[in-house]
């Protein structure tokens, strides 16, 4: 058995998720056991495959061989003169999106994982709390209803029993950035629920595994896709990002909106005590849709996550953590919205 526990959330980025394989190498060398674990967009890839029961190396070695290019599928009418602009006038995207749900569904059937039924929690306290039940817990954001949508909890929203949810399925919700791959069109009982990329209503839930009134069992570390102080992120400038169109157009200026929504998202309500358990992973200039990244990059980012956690665990002091959650836990679990207004510092699981 591991000497250390922890939870893990993993901040969506997408080709910035590269990082992730080394941040969890050096959790694996400071002989930590990962119990529950969140993700939003390429977080939730990685939580998801964490969860599935890959390991550090085995994850290390995916992150730094995913096929981002093959990612980028395109219809027909996307190779046409101005195929973009009307793919995402008709499919609200541009790539299927299929060829990534395959994929990940193949690396989980790999360990045996279909729905999250298999997924439940062997530390939970009562498998019949939906609070506690599933080990991996997946954002998306349900653009039909304005809601926020945390999966498997929130499956029967879309009429699915959450064991019987698809966790491929969900993860492809979650990676659906918007402009840049087709939204997932759920069918709710003949009512159509568009789903995008979880990054829109909360990037960085950091929050999800907080406990009810208790003090937690062990820290939960929140894996931010930033330079060192990510409240320095705000207002900058996205660089190396995919062109979907020329500088100027509507599908340029449609595509810098949602990603910068989506840079910003939560990182402005970082109190002390969760910026305390926040590693942040330097991203070296690498953008979120930067799908053509060139090896030497892959390495580069893959390094600087395990940096970026190595010189975490240096500093890290668990009882002093403890010590300042202990009495103000905020209760169990809530909307983004009473997340974020809460204030104060929060629980670990």
């Amino acid at each position: 058995m591991a000497a250390n526990q922890a939870d893990l959330v993993f901040e969506g980025g997408g080709v910035k998720g590269i990082a992730f394989g080394g941040a969890l190498k050096a959790l694996a060398d400071a002989d930590y056991e990962i119990k529950n674990v969140a993700g939003t967009s390429a977080g939730a890839i990685t939580a998801a495959l964490v969860a599935a029961g890959y390991g550090a190396t085995e994850l290390d070695a995916l992150l730094q061989d995913m096929p981002f290019d093959k990612f980028k599928d395109e219809g027909k009418v996307d190779r046409l003169p101005g195929g973009k602009l009307l793919s995402i006038l008709g499919d609200l995207g541009v790539y299927e999106g299929t060829f990534f749900q395959e994929w990940i569904t193949e690396l989980l059937a790999k360990k045996g994982v279909e729905t999250f039924g298999q997924l439940l929690n062997p530390d939970a306290d009562d498998l019949n709390d939906p609070d506690q039940r599933w080990r991996l817990r997946v954002i998306a954001s349900d653009v039909t209803n304005r809601q926020m949508l945390v999966l498997p909890n929130d499956a029967h929203r879309l009429g699915v029993e959450p064991d019987q949810l698809n966790v491929g399925y969900a993860v492809r919700m979650s990676m659906s950035i918007p402009i840049f791959f087709e939204p997932v069109v759920h069918d709710n009982g003949g009512k159509k629920v568009v789903i995008v990329d979880g990054g829109m209503l909360s990037n960085f839930p950091v929050w999800l595994f907080d406990r009810k009134g208790q003090p937690p069992r062990w820290p939960t570390f929140g894996l931010l896709l930033a330079e060192p102080d990510p409240r320095e992120e705000i207002g900058k400038r996205l660089d190396n990002e995919e062109e979907l169109g020329e500088p100027g157009s509507i599908v340029d200026f449609l595509k810098n909106m949602a990603l910068t929504m989506m840079a910003a998202h939560d990182r402005m309500y970082l109190d002390n005590a969760t910026y305390a358990r926040t590693v942040a992973l330097p991203t070296l200039g690498v953008g979120t849709t930067q799908f053509d990244i060139e090896r030497g990059d892959v390495e580069a980012l893959r390094d600087s996550g395990e940096e970026a956690m190595k010189a975490f665990f240096s500093t890290w002091d668990w009882p002093k953590h403890l010590a300042q959650v202990r009495d103000q836990p905020l209760p169990g679990r809530r909307g983004l919205l009473t997340a974020l207004q809460a204030g104060g510092e929060h629980g670990d699981t």
